[in-house]
């Protein structure tokens, strides 16, 4: 956990340290048991049409909360695989959990996918942790605290210019359903920037928004458990996030925004 020596101490109060600790914690006991069950034969099952879960999501889900449960039993989880309540903000805290965001990357062998962990309060962010196991980078950030991957601190980029700029996005599960909505935003934004990029989890979409190798980000019908740690990274990286029309984000919201601050209003007007 010396990666993590930077991030602690940038924290304003013992209570992020210690949530900042059990979320990274949880994240690199889930990512060991992810990166070893990459290369072995997968169990899949269907949760929708193209919706995959395998046996690493339910495993890491499991070692996840088990984790916290030990380093802070008394808050509530919201868990992807296992949460069968409303998606709504809830009064306190709790831990919002994504055990394996990029499930079809896993299942497919591309070494691109994430443990997402969150602690929201009344709706806002005080933690924000994304682990990508093959890569070995831990992304945090704290409430306050800036953002970090490993020891290092990290920040949005200052691309000023469309057409300097790389940009993601995701497909919803939905496609079929969204497939006009989508064509339409990759029609209107491909033309005027270098790039687009389909990395296939967001949350690692996020983390590279907030660390400059992606100079914004959107996509529609994500969960809370996909931005929830992406949204306070971006944030402390200064950067922004929003809905679709700019207005303030949350992660109860289906649609997100995400760009260097700079680039935002470019992005929403091609939404």
């Amino acid at each position: 956990m010396k990666r993590l020596t930077n991030a602690l101490e940038a924290c304003s109060s013992g209570e992020l340290r210690s949530l900042l600790q059990a979320a990274s914690r949880a994240a690199l006991t889930a990512g060991s048991i992810i990166r070893e069950l990459y290369e072995k034969p997968h169990t899949i099952q269907m949760k929708g049409e193209i919706d995959l879960v395998t046996e690493a999501d339910l495993a890491s889900e499991t070692a996840i909360i088990a984790s916290l449960n030990e380093d802070a039993p008394d808050i509530e989880v919201m868990a992807e695989e296992s949460f069968t309540g409303k998606l709504e903000k809830a009064k306190g805290a709790i831990w919002v959990i994504d055990p394996l965001d990029g499930t079809t990357n896993f299942a497919h062998g591309v070494p691109f996918f994430a443990v997402s962990i969150a602690v929201l309060k009344d709706g806002h962010p005080l933690i924000g942790v994304i682990y990508c196991p093959m890569q070995n980078e831990l992304f945090c950030a704290s409430s306050g605290g800036g953002a970090w991957m490993n020891t290092r601190r990290i920040h949005v980029t200052e691309t000023e210019f469309p057409i300097q700029a790389l940009i993601a996005t995701g497909f919803p599960y939905n496609i079929h359903e969204r497939l006009d909505t989508v064509i339409y935003q990759v029609q209107n934004v491909l033309p005027k920037v270098r790039d687009i990029r389909r990395c296939g989890a967001a949350a690692v979409d996020l983390a590279y928004v907030s660390c400059g190798r992606l100079d914004g980000f959107w996509e529609m019908d994500l969960k809370p458990w996909d931005t929830a740690a992406g949204w306070l990274l971006v944030s402390e990286a200064g950067g922004k996030i929003t809905d679709f029309s700019g207005r303030q984000f949350s992660p109860f919201k289906p649609e997100i925004v995400a760009t260097n601050t700079i680039l935002h209003d470019f992005l929403l007007e091609l939404m």
